[in-house]
């Protein structure tokens, strides 16, 4: 095993993991906070689809499936606050973009080589990002902890636990 290898494991099990919670929420559900003053799963969600977007594309500019016009603006930490379902897009449209932004993300990643992956990230995230490695890495883990709070919001809905 390669490190590109090990990076796309990582990226398929957040992947499959994610999937695993979402799977028997609603689009209601996907707007329950655990806790007062925490993001929704809705707001979650598109703000780790516009991120591993906007991660990938700032060190590979165009590469990336592009995000429905006005993606961006509906994903703040403003619009963390909303609770309307009029806000937000619904689960099946989360799905289809999450899955078309990791199929980017692995695409991308598979150009590349190990010795790639020592090259320095993008200037602009270099306090987080030191190489690309970390880059293509950060996206599973960023999925996987918000993941970690769904958790949270499945029990506090009462759906059984998936691990």
């Amino acid at each position: 095993m390669n490190a590109r290898d090990a990076i796309k494991l990582n990226l398929n099990a957040s992947t499959m993991i994610c999937n695993m919670y979402l799977g028997d929420l609603t689009d209601k559900d996907l707007l329950v906070r655990p806790v007062p003053g925490c993001n929704h799963i809705a707001w979650q969600l598109g703000h780790t689809i516009l991120s591993e977007y906007g991660l990938i594309e700032s060190a590979f500019p165009g590469v990336m499936p592009k995000l429905p016009e006005g993606f961006a603006d509906r994903y703040t930490k403003e619009t963390a606050k909303l609770d309307s379902a009029s806000a937000f897009h619904s689960k099946a449209e989360y799905l289809e973009l999450m899955a078309a932004q990791r199929a980017g993300t692995i695409a991308q990643l598979e150009k590349l080589t190990d010795a790639d992956l020592d090259k320095p990230g993008p200037e602009k995230h270099k306090d987080f990002i030191k190489n690309v490695g970390d880059l293509f890495s950060l996206q599973g883990t960023h999925w996987m902890m918000h993941a970690g709070q769904w958790a949270v919001v499945r029990r506090k809905l009462g759906k059984p636990p998936i691990f």
